[in-house]
């Protein structure tokens, strides 16, 4: 077994003298590689690798490469991956060299798997910080430096640990950065990391970063806006204390806009029309505080409303879980949905769209599944029509 366990040891040589080769050309096409580097950094601070999404280069199941943590590791790889033919070869080999030549050589290979280890996520936020606090980094390296952290903020104890970094705060300057493409994956990297997470909500707010998106979600460059109205959406959900901060710098005046334009991108209606169903969310929750005013607001209630006669059927159905949850608002009477908003046609007028998509059998099956919710909202509006609610909660 010692025996097998040197040959492998000595294949492990090979293989990686093959990784560093390959480590060489990757430098040496640095510009069409998959591998990412943070600027100012040698050679041994390579860090990343991830695949892409849209025009920024990542997706939500981004997909890492690490290293090999120890010894044990490099051989169990080798094992999966080598030829028993050529394992036998060196083993017979190896029985040829003394104990001190195979010693000598088990030290070089523990150098080069040392100088081939991955660094920590700590060690590559910190690196990644650094570049965005370097005034001198150019586009490129900055981009990706975020794209970097995009990856290390999604699990929690990283975003975590991002703000005792300093990183937060790196990245909220990023912000006004005058690349829209830079203000976008920082709207995106603060989504990231405020994702279920009370801790980096609370410090997102203590930067006074809220009000910031909310102006980035009306940008012309609809990217930025879309990524600026998911960090928003990220850092208030489930907390009332930030959701006192969105309203107080005008967020429900931001979404009743949004959803008044049919010119903007659909995609930005649609995470708008989302976010809206979750506050309504939230309210229900929240039985302790009065329902605010915007969920009363008729303009606002008929926007989402109109919303239902869209050629969207993912906007149509973000529209109508937002509606379930607008109606269970006691604030409102149903008189309102009825003679002010005309819920009761826009229904109707709905129910006959979705027949007609449904002739199309690409489409039949989710037109189907938004008829069901159809139909459940249509039975718990005529309910609150039978009962006449209008007692405010």
């Amino acid at each position: 077994m010692g025996c097998v366990r040197l040959s492998l040891v000595l294949f492990i040589a090979i293989v990686i003298s093959a990784m560093t080769v390959f480590g060489n050309d990757a430098r040496v096409n640095k510009s069409t590689s998959r591998l990412f580097w943070s600027t100012g950094k040698e050679d041994g601070d390579l860090v990343r690798k991830a695949d892409s999404e849209e025009s920024v280069g990542l997706s939500e199941n981004d997909e890492l490469d690490g290293g090999f943590s120890s010894l044990d590791g490099m051989l169990q790889w080798a094992i999966g991956h080598s030829d028993p033919a050529k394992l036998k070869e060196i083993a017979q080999n190896v029985q040829r060299l003394s104990h001190d030549e195979l010693k000598k050589r088990q030290i070089e290979i523990q150098e080069l798997m040392e100088k081939l280890k991955m660094p920590s996520d700590a060690e590559l936020m910190k690196i990644a910080i650094n570049d965005l606090n370097n005034s001198s980094t150019s586009r490129e390296d900055r981009l990706r430096a975020l794209e970097e952290l995009l990856l290390l903020v999604e699990p929690i104890d990283n975003a975590n640990d991002f703000g005792k970094l300093g990183g937060l705060a790196a990245v909220v300057k990023q912000l006004d950065h005058v690349d829209p493409d830079v203000r976008k994956l920082a709207a995106w990297v603060l989504g990231k990391a405020n994702q279920n997470n009370p801790t980096v909500q609370q410090q997102v707010l203590e930067l006074g970063t809220l009000g910031k998106l909310i102006k980035m979600v009306k940008s012309d460059f609809a990217e930025e806006a879309i990524k600026a109205l998911y960090a928003v959406s990220a850092i208030i959900r489930n907390n009332f204390s930030a959701q006192e901060t969105f309203y107080a710098e005008g967020g429900d005046l931001m979404l009743k806009d949004i959803l008044s334009n049919s010119a903007v991108d659909v995609r930005l209606r649609r995470r708008c029309v989302f976010l809206v169903g979750d506050l309504a969310e939230s309210q229900l929750e929240n039985k302790r505080k009065a329902t605010l005013p915007f969920f009363s607001d008729h303009v606002f209630l008929k926007a989402v409303i109109d919303l239902t006669s869209s050629d969207d059927l993912d906007l149509q159905e973000k529209a109508l879980i937002a509606i379930k949850s607008l109606l269970q608002l006691k604030s409102t009477g149903a008189s309102v949905f009825k003679e002010l908003c005309g819920l009761d046609e826009a229904l109707v007028n709905m129910r006959r769209q979705l027949q007609q998509v449904m002739e199309d059998e690409s489409r039949r099956d989710y037109a189907e599944d938004v008829e069901i919710l159809r139909q459940e909202v249509e039975l718990m509006f005529d309910n609150k029509l039978d009962k006449g609610a209008q007692v405010p909660t």
